[in-house]
């Protein structure tokens, strides 16, 4: 966030986190393309989009799991139950996200990221989780697949997919979309409460 609010103020522009909000899961063309609309900065989509790209590379090297996520993973890849990433970042901005955490991406079946070519709408719309529910070695029923996600718009691709869906929003969310449970942490997560093995 920091950066597209140094960004902007070029142009006498603030990037506040309701703005945050909206783009939160989108592809990234799109978001770079709803933030310059909304903004109406002086600057091509391709511009940001390029500009962004250059600038988050360190950022996006630091990033780390959210407290809770390493021991829910773990828990479930010992009793088998079959997970994937579906993530609205780009392949190669997965890579950098995720370079420092191979061996716990490795516990997942696979990942889909917005820029694979069966995703063709990025969330809001329900695409990436039903391209991943179809990559499953044994598909399951969209009512027994459970997504865990932190954004909005995540939340609202879920449910357009007739899937559960667990969310951990950022304390500062005013508008939290009606997700079936919302936590603070994935450290409270239970995983019985939707028919997976307890802890």
């Amino acid at each position: 966030k920091q950066w597209y609010q140094r960004r902007v103020r070029g142009f006498n522009k603030t990037y506040t986190y309701e703005l945050k909000q909206k783009v939160m899961g989108m592809k990234y063309h799109k978001a770079m393309e709803l933030i310059r609309n909304e903004l109406g900065v002086p600057i091509t989509t391709e511009e940001l989009v390029t500009e962004s790209m250059e600038n988050l590379k360190d950022l996006f090297m630091k990033c780390d799991t959210k407290p809770g996520a390493e021991r829910l993973i773990r828990h479930l890849a010992a009793h088998d139950i079959p997970m994937c990433i579906a993530t609205g970042s780009s392949s190669a901005d997965f890579a950098l996200k995720t370079h420092s955490h191979q061996e716990l991406i490795s516990l997942m079946q696979f990942t889909v990221r917005s820029d694979d070519p069966e995703v063709i709408h990025g969330k809001p719309d329900p695409d990436i989780f039903l391209v991943a529910r179809k990559r499953f070695k044994t598909t399951p029923s969209c009512s027994n697949c459970l997504v865990l996600e932190d954004a909005p718009n995540g939340v609202k691709a879920a449910l357009a997919a007739d899937m559960k869906c667990v969310m951990v929003p950022d304390p500062r969310l005013v508008d939290i979309p009606p997700a079936h449970l919302v936590l603070k942490s994935l450290e409270e997560f239970r995983p019985e409460e939707f028919g997976l093995p307890p802890f």
